[in-house]
């Protein structure tokens, strides 16, 4: 009996932190002048490639800064959560290859969340993980032009892991593999949302691939109406 209550106990407590779980909203903002991007000149130059890309010669986009400062592709996520991962009934990410480029180029699934990749180029590709953390396979895979689906997943958490494409070394992606829900991916004028978080105090942590890989940090309470946190990246 005592027992029988106390599953009852849990499972109305983890009901009720379900239905007041609340949205935590922000924006990321770039201080500082970025270095100029590049021109992508293999891509430009490549004789089956370069015919997608006939106006002005592609560039990089390592920092991509909206017009008030927002740093779009920045990682916004709960710290210090582990083994929350509902990946394995996550819809597929998909990441589609298109004139010889990956896109998005920055993106984040979680632990056991099915990476799907697309070849929409009429070349072909190979997609070609590069781990750095133990637990998370390195993968090789050849895909031809129309040729089917590829699938990736990762096991353990891990920031900007590399996919590359060794036919076409200018390709490049970048996933964050996170072992919970909690996290998001900001837009073109650095906004995220991180829906349902259940009420508490986190600490949350944003991270980008150039300005601050190893993340910039602050403690936030999520309560029934909400929460809000705003990173600032400095550029020394």
């Amino acid at each position: 009996m005592k027992m029988k209550f106390a599953l009852t106990l849990a499972a109305f407590a983890a009901a009720l932190n379900l239905a007041t779980a609340a949205d935590l909203t922000g924006t990321v903002t770039l201080k500082g002048t970025p270095p100029p991007e590049k021109e992508i000149g293999p891509l430009k130059d490549d004789a089956t490639c370069g015919k997608f890309h006939t106006g002005a010669a592609p560039m990089t986009h390592f920092y991509s800064v909206g017009a008030n400062g927002g740093l779009a592709d920045a990682v916004v996520m709960l710290k210090g959560i582990t083994g929350k991962s509902t990946g394995a009934s996550a819809p597929a990410m998909i990441v589609d290859q298109k004139g010889c480029l990956y896109t998005p180029q920055i993106f984040a699934v979680q632990t056991g969340q099915t990476i799907t990749i697309k070849n929409s180029d009429p070349v072909l590709h190979n997609v070609h993980s590069v781990p750095a953390v133990a637990g998370n396979t390195e993968e090789n895979k050849a895909q031809m032009p129309g040729g089917a689906d590829l699938s990736f997943s990762f096991s353990k958490p891990e920031n900007f892991m590399k996919f590359k494409c060794d036919v076409h070394p200018w390709m490049f992606a970048w996933v964050t593999v996170v072992d919970h829900p909690w996290f998001a991916v900001t837009d073109k004028d650095g906004k995220f949302t991180i829906k349902d978080v259940p009420p508490g105090k986190y600490t949350v942590t944003a991270l980008h691939r150039k300005g601050a890989p190893a993340g910039v940090e602050q403690e936030v309470e999520v309560k029934a109406d909400g929460a809000k946190a705003d990173f600032t990246i400095e550029l020394k």
